[in-house]
């Protein structure tokens, strides 16, 4: 009822006592330790402290970086750690491996093998070296107004540098595991990423959005290879390096992508399904429920609606344009494949064997689909 709703508004706010905080820290217990320590211990190391020491020059610039930086440690909006706790959980909801013999139940530390600890690690620094290396600055559109220039050109050197240097981490632990089949899927997973980037990058100019919406199907495509590749390719991954036979993979490939599209859309369902009093709105014009909204009316209605949103300095006042969106169908659709994804989700986990596991790994689904 009413009360229900009230308490999962802010799941993904960064409230601390918000149902999504609650759901990640009941299922790292099950795992055997929070997963922010994944990113820590990397960062923890000598090369990232001299990255930090140069991070400390960008202070009290503008450069996003520094943004992704903070959110390394403590970061409940994003769940920068919820790919390694998703993997972890779905290691240890499948169980030890009936057919290897050489992988011993004895290793295993919380019901999870060594190398799948260290899967979850390597698809951490994966998502958060290609997070910094979304932070690169487009300097042709700087002006002097935003700041010194010099500021953004050694922010987007630490930038390319930290990214580089996370996923070249990344890479030396991947080629540890010794196992090619994994290899070959994450390294695909990194294929998605650029791919996907690259996309997001050449078809959202988002000041004007003036590109057309796409539909449903498009937009699951596209999203998959930028949010979802990653964490269903690690899925997978984890189920192959406890030698689990095809079905149980494709199950968790099947989760971590259906978890993932969900996610995604939850997230870009917030500032549609709330409103925070005293918080400036602003939404990405290629946010889902916008995107959907779009292709809903066509591009001549969409241009008068953001010629109607423009203030007389040329900005867009977004909640116009929010009541313009909200008019239509795009927010239910949104909403609708958001809850479809979930459910696809938790159907994915029902043929493992009943445990905590297998309920945790449930509760981030349905969490995924609370508004």
């Amino acid at each position: 009822g009413a009360r229900g709703g009230l308490r999962t508004l802010s799941l993904f706010s960064s409230s601390g006592s918000s149902n999504w905080s609650k759901v990640v820290s009941d299922a790292e217990k099950i795992v055997g330790y929070p997963t922010s320590f994944m990113s820590l211990r990397c960062l923890l190391s000598d090369e990232l402290s001299n990255v930090a020491m140069h991070l400390r020059k960008l202070v009290g610039t503008q450069h996003p970086l520094l943004n992704t930086a903070r959110g390394f440690v403590y970061d409940s909006k994003n769940n920068l750690q919820m790919r390694g706790l998703v993997v972890l959980l779905l290691s240890k909801a499948a169980g030890p491996s009936h057919t290897a013999s050489d992988l011993l139940a004895q290793d295993m530390v919380s019901g999870i093998y060594p190398s799948q600890r260290n899967l979850a690690e390597i698809t951490e620094l994966i998502h958060t070296a290609f997070l910094v290396h979304r932070g690169i600055v487009n300097l042709k559109e700087w002006t002097v107004s935003d700041g010194p220039l010099k500021d953004m050109q050694f922010g987007n050197k630490m930038a390319v540098l930290s990214g580089d240097f996370l996923l070249a981490n990344a890479c030396t632990g991947l080629a540890q595991l010794n196992n090619t089949k994994v290899v070959e899927l994450i390294s695909s997973a990194i294929g998605d990423l650029v791919q996907g980037i690259y996309y997001e990058n050449s078809h959202n100019t988002e000041e004007n959005g003036l590109t057309d919406g796409v539909d449903v199907a498009a937009w699951e495509e596209q999203t998959f290879l930028s949010h979802g590749a990653l964490l269903a390719k690690s899925c997978q991954a984890a189920m192959e390096l406890a030698k689990h036979d095809k079905e149980s993979q494709r199950l968790a490939y099947k989760y971590g992508k259906h978890l993932s599209l969900g996610h995604k859309l939850n997230s870009d369902l917030q500032p549609f399904v709330k409103s925070r009093a005293g918080e400036p709105l602003s939404f990405s014009l290629s946010a889902a429920p916008v995107v959907f909204h779009r292709q809903i009316i066509g591009r001549e209605t969409w241009h008068h609606q953001l010629q109607q949103a423009k203030t007389l300095r040329n900005q867009l006042d977004y909640s116009k344009l929010l009541a313009a969106v909200k008019s239509e169908k795009g927010v239910s659709t949104a909403m609708d494949l958001c809850c479809y994804h979930g459910n696809k989700a938790l159907e994915a986990i029902q043929a493992f064997p009943s445990s905590e596991a297998r309920s945790a790994l449930e509760n981030i689904a349905s969490a995924v689909t609370k508004f």
